[in-house]
């Protein structure tokens, strides 16, 4: 039996996680966010009502469950305080109580979201699709060891003496390289100083608290954010995320060890979709891509960006297959393909050189130069939306199931037919 489960995108983000997370939280002692920022959108949607959280992990509707932020994640203080008061205004009770932030997080402050809004607009053409919030530079301040980190807020005078070092250097970068508005530090203290107070007592030793709860048996799960294929390592670079996106990342990224994570459940979109700029092999500029998008309602939960769609791509699920070790994969948004006379699958490429391959290559050039190979199969017509039987689900889309097995090499455990925490087919229980 699976003690703990780690969720991750198995795609280029946007695949459902968050629905599921929050579908599985009931039956565990806790829910671990363990890398990323608040440029991640997970929708939730229970009784028709819908939710989105982006630093929260998506356990946090439960109401007598607590979360956890772990220190792979770069936090900014007024993004989570934003949505605490959100969670707040909405009913959900005490937020700020059963939420636990490591105190080795990076914040996210005002002088990283000024870099990254001005670095992105300097780039034209060759943007990268960042969403301005900063998460970059963050990461860049903890790699080179000039992070003002969580912690840090309970001494003012070392924060403020971080705060003008990095003003120092992000000051002149924006001055000279982008001729952008500068940022001022007493503005950024004072701005601090506005939200020191809440953060602090939400500070906790999260690595321990979840050791301790693992070795009394408790079961907790791991929250992944993004997707495999922007992970910062294994993604189409550089048009990626600046953190690890995969399974292993949830044992640096909570401070727990490898042993712990007994199951990778790969969140895997009925199609593919992408956000942003980058390669995508797959992608439909017909009236079908833009019937799924309009049926997929594929807008961002946190840009509001449209995101471009494409048929199934398999080869590049085989790679996240295989980095993550995913255990059972969970195919949503299958309601999506309802109506298509027929549904394609790729399950190769043609490259650039003329060879063929079966798996996603590394980096950005490579993968622009693939040409899909596509197996064609009969759609279906019947309504699976709200379907909660995999019996009931049509033959011809248990047959694309099973295909995407076959050409992955690995089984689906379950099956989201619908938004709503309800509409979900249990296959194979990942807890069982």
């Amino acid at each position: 039996m699976a003690q703990n489960i780690v969720v991750i995108g198995s795609q280029w983000g946007d695949e459902g996680k968050g629905k599921i997370v929050d579908w599985l939280a009931e039956q565990t002692g806790g829910v671990v966010r363990f890398q990323g920022g608040h440029n991640a959108g997970h929708t939730l949607v229970v009784g028709g009502k819908k939710t989105v959280l982006r630093l929260i992990p998506s356990g946090i509707l439960h109401e007598n469950l607590t979360c956890y932020i772990g220190s792979g994640v770069v936090v900014s203080p007024e993004a989570l305080l934003g949505e605490i008061d959100e969670l707040v205004a909405a009913g959900v009770k005490n937020v700020e109580q059963r939420l636990k932030i490591a105190p080795t997080c990076p914040l996210i402050l005002p002088y990283h979201i000024a870099l990254d809004q001005a670095r992105e607009a300097s780039r034209g053409a060759g943007k990268i699709g960042t969403t301005g919030r900063g998460i970059g530079p963050a990461y860049e301040d903890k790699v080179a060891r000039r992070s003002v980190r969580a912690g840090d807020l309970a001494d003012l005078d070392k924060v403020a003496e971080k705060v003008k070092t990095n003003l120092a250097l992000y000051n002149v970068q924006l001055k000279h390289l982008h001729g952008a508005q500068t940022v001022d530090f007493d503005e950024v203290m004072d701005k601090i100083r506005s939200f020191r107070d809440r953060v602090l007592p939400m500070l906790h030793d999260v690595a321990n608290t979840l050791y301790e709860k693992n070795r009394k048996g408790e079961k907790l799960l791991f929250e992944g954010a993004q997707g495999t294929l922007l992970d910062i390592d294994y993604g189409t670079y550089p048009f990626v995320t600046s953190s690890n996106c995969l399974a292993g990342a949830a044992s640096a990224g909570a401070g727990v060890p490898p042993q712990m994570l007994n199951y990778v459940l790969g969140i895997v979109k009925a199609y593919t979709t992408r956000v942003g700029s980058g390669p995508f092999p797959t992608e439909l500029f017909d009236d079908i891509g833009a019937g799924l998008a309009e049926r997929g309602h594929e807008f961002g939960s946190v840009t509001g960006r449209a995101r471009r769609c494409g048929w199934f791509d398999a080869a590049a699920l085989k790679r996240s297959i295989q980095i993550n070790g995913i255990t059972g994969m969970c195919i949503t948004k299958l309601d999506v393909m309802d109506g298509m006379d027929e549904v394609k699958i790729c399950t190769g490429y043609t490259l650039a050189d003329g060879s063929h391959s079966d798996i996603l290559p590394f980096g950005a050039d490579a993968v622009a130069g693939c040409t899909p190979v596509y197996e064609t199969m009969a759609g279906w017509k019947e309504p699976t939306f709200g379907v909660k039987s995999y019996d009931k689900l049509p033959e011809n889309a248990k047959r694309y199931l099973k295909r995407i097995e076959e050409v992955c090499g690995a089984p689906v455990a379950m099956v989201s037919t619908g938004p709503d925490r309800e509409e979900t087919i249990v296959i194979q229980h990942p807890f069982a």
